[in-house]
């Protein structure tokens, strides 16, 4: 066991995480394999591990933005162009969002939770949420003018994706993003049933929702690893684009890129996303500058200790690179 893996796992202790509770997390460096701790069981009774497929809730996101990010190489999406271009029979304000609105959360689109309230008998899915959206005649904030996060926009964002590339967004996803990257245990879960077949279930009473862009990949820690390797790495060659913050309409910057935020750590950029549901807590965070990665996904958790972890986790990743 090297010296790094003993200081994870210690991390993992002093984060207050016990030998049975459910995690796995991971430490990838320029040049070495990475470091790879599990405890705990899924809830089928396999121990967990790097190969387990879990629910990525917001991680999901730099994944959708990324596929609009190729698709604004392909030259097939403007981000200048309207929501109501690629969204026909949407509601007039849709013709002041822009695609770049939807991808740095500046939409002004409505909070998540009046959205939740307008959903049909809690139909968390793609089509559940967009026609939730339709029945807001007006927005309360005018597109541009604030930063205000936003898992509606996101699922936005995906279906402009299926517009703009004419396939579903698994389909689009797995073939210009998980299999080029060799991460085979990747994919968006539309349903019907609540998980891909083999992957963890979440704690009922409240499965993972179904709807794409904001969340929908299931996904292992080892292809987590596999992702933040191949952004360092500029592999898709669409790194700097998302990495770039985006900015309001007055210009005013914002740390928030494609489907990242953006942080600084030890005087270095980090990009990073966390993700929750009920029963999950994920976080994941980058340094391109040293290629280092960590990541991390905890089931039959809702306590709120990521944040901390993460900070530990790189601290040790960045002394030892």
């Amino acid at each position: 066991m090297s010296e790094l893996h003993r200081r994870a796992a210690a991390l993992l202790s002093e984060a207050g995480y016990g030998d049975e509770e459910p995690i796995v997390a991971g430490i990838h460096r320029r040049g070495a394999p990475p470091v790879l701790v599990a405890r705990g069981a899924a809830s089928g009774g396999e121990p967990m591990s790097a190969t387990t497929v879990v629910y990525a809730a917001s991680l999901s996101k730099q994944m959708t933005a990324a596929c609009a990010a190729l698709l604004v190489q392909d030259g097939a999406l403007d981000m200048e162009s309207s929501l109501s271009r690629w969204l026909p029979g949407s509601p007039g304000w849709a013709d002041d969002v822009r695609i770049r609105h939807l991808v740095h959360h500046t939409a002004g689109l409505p909070l998540d939770a009046e959205i939740d309230g307008r959903l049909d008998a809690a139909d968390r899915t793609t089509a559940g949420v967009v026609r939730a959206l339709t029945r807001f005649p007006a927005l309360e904030r005018r597109p541009g003018t604030g930063h205000v996060y936003s898992n509606a926009g996101y699922v936005c964002l995906a279906a402009v994706v299926e517009r703009a590339s004419g396939l579903p967004l698994p389909g689009f996803a797995r073939d210009r993003l998980f299999t080029p990257l060799g991460m085979a245990a990747t994919r968006y879960w539309p349903g019907p049933g609540p998980t891909p077949e083999g992957a963890a279930p979440l704690v009922r009473p409240r499965p993972a929702p179904l709807s794409l862009g904001d969340g929908g990949v299931w996904t292992t820690l080892d292809d987590l690893l596999r992702w933040s390797q191949a952004l360092n790495a500029d592999e898709l060659g669409i790194s700097p684009l998302m990495q770039t913050p985006g900015r309001l309409d007055d210009g005013t910057p914002i740390d928030y890129a494609w489907g990242m935020g953006v942080r600084s750590h030890a005087g270095h950029i980090v990009y990073r996303h966390g993700g929750g549901w009920t029963g999950l807590r994920a976080m994941q965070a980058r340094i391109p500058g040293l290629d280092v990665s960590v990541a991390f996904i905890a089931i039959r958790d809702d306590t709120d200790r990521r944040v901390p972890l993460l900070d530990a986790l790189l601290d040790a990743a960045i002394r030892t690179s």
